[in-house]
């Protein structure tokens, strides 16, 4: 079993976090370019002002009792609530961080290997895992070791720097899918297929805004192949998707505008581009297994002792309420784990924890320290998830953290799923009940409602949950309630079945008189939990989910930087001619780049854009650009010598067109993007740290 991924940390780019800081505050650097600094770097903007939310990735939830106690230091120093808080995407969070803190916290977290960078913005976000991953009696394979792979080879990675809005990726070890695929941009899923190990993988799914299920881009590919399939998902996404509507930039809209077939055609073309280009990669080489038979823990985690697969040992786990966790109780953990001679404890999708390895004789022990902490194990009904909602999300409509704590999934121990706002981070649409928060006019005045939604789930034989009524905020516990109760009544154990064998308009019937508000009963739904005065949508400019404008001219410099990867590993392997393409690709994404920077036209033929480069910007730029592209010649066969100067000519002006660039930005920092260059050059591109970058994150998933 893997325990946990090597070090994610880099104190440079901290410091340069730090500068981008200072010069922001010296009004060098303009909120925007802050923003996507900030954001690249895990740090979200709250409805407080000046106050921020320092999210921390945990690739596949694993923690140690060092890191442990790093997010308790941070908390206990850094965070004006002293609050840390578990996501369903198993990353840790705390809130009412001023800004300046922020490069301190990261370095504390640093010193235990942990990072906050790509936590938020548009990128390949915190990856998760099966929670049971390497220990799981069903399990075919511990996918936290190919979970790594992935970790390792996205973070800081050229492609993943400025997408057009974030990836999500999931992995699960088996065929039940506790990982839930469904809903994500990129589903892993471990199977056997005629006597093979290897992988199914689904792609565009994705919540929020217009939910998808996810759907099936490859049936079986062997272990190898995984990464290439992972990277040709990510560059369809940066290729393709839109990046003026945010609205319309995840992936899952590539489905609606190319159709399914026309997808699974654009995938497989650029995993051809991948397969090539990372074909002497190293790769995980799991031990697979024949998976035992036994109950499964669902999607989340178990709820319960649960035996691992190694014989004596078992996961024990915590609840956290709301998924909150004092820095006491974190350093309480960290010191029961060492005493017990244990080293690992996972975040969970349902936001709680659990101790790992424990044997038989620690049990007792264990929960009685965790008595003396305020901690206990689950209990029937206190499945309960929900985002920061308006106590904190610049997005939040209703008080989702309030509402949460009065909710109850019953006897039958339902999941209950809320949201404070229609891009569902608590996941509404995999609940057995999930709810969103929305304001709906009722008799001319802004009502607070909560939009119900049943029978969801993100595993095998899943699917997203039905849409419900909207019922006001004060009657939704009520409305919940009764829900189980007709289940309950039903004899039916589950509540998927149940909900999906009733009529159309079975829950809108069963809950009619809750939804309908007559108008002397008005007042008493005017207002949202914890509120003393009436309901109303606060107007703060967007919330950060919304994106930031980012300079298109740095994506084009990242994606170059991506293709020179690409050119670089196929000289390896002596595809020349595959690594002449990628030079020409360079040309075209930074001479266009500049082009528009400039007030021209796109173009995607060279000599065109050579031809406006020399209207625009006539001088050695444009000169330089005309030599190298006439130069370019695809019918003689290339030599390793000839493609060797090309490719120095191609990482020379694209020296030159940075420093363009910056001169004509000076907010641009295009450092990250440029290739190596001779001894005396490295200031050969100056700026202000900025990352032209955007985001679409809010609340509890990371």
């Amino acid at each position: 079993m893997s325990t946990s991924t090597s070090n994610l940390s880099d104190l440079e780019e901290i410091d340069r976090f730090e500068q981008a800081i200072q010069a922001f505050n010296a009004g060098q650097l303009d909120m925007d370019r802050m923003t996507a600094v900030r954001l690249q770097h895990g740090v979200y903007g709250q409805r407080q002002h000046a106050m921020h939310m320092f999210r921390m990735k945990v690739p596949g939830g694993r923690l140690t009792p060092d890191r442990l106690e790093a997010v308790a230091d941070i908390v206990e120093t850094y965070s004006q609530k002293g609050i840390a808080h578990v996501t369903t995407r198993h990353s840790i969070q705390t809130h009412f961080v001023p800004l300046d803190s922020t490069p301190a916290a990261m370095r504390r977290i640093a010193m235990a290997g942990m990072t906050t960078r790509e936590a938020c913005s548009n990128t390949v976000r915190n990856l998760t895992a099966c929670s049971l991953a390497g220990v799981c009696p069903r399990e075919r394979v511990d996918v936290t070791q190919h979970l790594d792979d992935a970790v390792k080879h996205f973070l800081r990675n050229p492609l993943n720097q400025q997408l057009p809005r974030k990836f999500k990726i999931s992995l699960s070890a088996c065929e039940e899918d506790c990982a839930q695929a469904l809903l994500h941009d990129c589903g892993v899923i471990a199977i056997e297929k005629d006597g093979q190990h290897g992988f199914m993988i689904k792609a565009a799914g994705g919540l929020g805004h217009k939910p998808r299920e996810a759907i099936v881009v490859e049936e079986f590919i062997p272990e190898r192949e995984l990464l290439f399939a992972l990277e040709a998902l990510v560059a369809l996404h940066n290729r393709y998707s839109d990046r003026t509507r945010r609205a319309k930039s995840r992936i899952k809209f590539l489905v609606e505008r190319f159709g399914e077939q026309g997808f699974l055609e654009k995938y497989r073309e650029e995993f051809e581009r991948t397969s090539q280009a990372l074909a002497a990669q190293a790769y995980t080489k799991g031990e697979w297994r024949q998976p035992a038979g036994g109950e499964g823990p669902g999607p989340g985690a178990p709820r319960k002792l649960f035996a691992q697969r190694q014989t004596g040992l078992f996961v024990l786990p915590v609840a956290l309420p709301a998924g909150d966790i004092t820095p006491v109780q974190l350093r309480g953990i960290a010191a029961l784990l060492r005493t017990h001679g244990l080293s690992e404890i996972r975040t969970t999708q349902d936001q709680n924890l659990s101790i790992f390895n424990v044997p038989q004789a620690s049990l007792a022990a264990l929960r009685s320290g965790l008595a003396e902490l305020g901690l206990r194990e689950p209990v029937t009904g206190d499945n309960v998830v929900a985002c920061p909602g308006t106590s904190t999300c610049r997005l939040g409509i209703t008080a989702s953290p309030v509402i949460a704590p009065k909710l109850s999934g019953g006897k039958a121990d339902l999941r209950i799923r809320v949201s404070g706002c229609h891009n569902g981070c608590a996941q509404p649409e995999t609940g057995d009940i999930g709810i969103y928060g929305e304001g709906k006019r009722v008799h001319g005045k802004l009502v607070p409602h909560y939009q119900m939604y049943f029978a969801g789930s993100g595993m095998k034989n899943g699917a997203l949950a039905m849409k419900g009524p909207a019922l006001p905020v004060v009657r939704i516990k009520q409305a919940i309630e009764r829900v189980q109760e007709a289940h309950l009544a039903s004899g039916e154990t589950s509540f998927f079945s149940w909900a999906r064998a009733q009529s159309p308009d079975y829950f809108r019937q069963l809950l009619a008189d809750l939804a309908e508000v007559k108008e002397e009963e008005l007042q008493s739904v005017m207002r949202d939990y914890g509120d003393a005065a009436d309901f109303r949508v606060l107007n703060l400019g967007g919330g950060e989910c919304a994106g930031v404008s980012q300079a298109l001219i740095g994506s084009n410099f990242f994606e170059a930087a991506h293709e020179r990867e690409y050119r670089n590993a196929l000289v390896f392997q002596r595809k020349l001619d595959e690594a002449l393409h990628c030079n020409e690709a360079i040309l075209r994404l930074l001479g266009s780049g500049v082009v528009q920077l400039l007030g021209g036209l796109r173009q995607d033929d060279l000599s065109r854009i050579s031809g406006q480069l020399r209207q625009l910007a006539p001088g050695a730029l444009a000169e330089e650009f005309a030599r190298i592209t006439g130069g370019l010649d695809h019918d003689a066969e290339i030599s390793n010598e000839a493609l060797a100067e090309i490719s120095a000519a191609v990482d020379g002006w694209t020296i030159q067109a940075a420093t363009f660039a910056t001169e004509k930005d000076a907010q641009l920092d295009l450092a990250e993007a440029l290739p190596i260059v001779p001894a005396g050059g490295e200031n050969a591109v100056k700026g202000v740290a900025a990352v032209a970058g955007a985001t679409q994150e809010c609340g509890v998933a990371a």
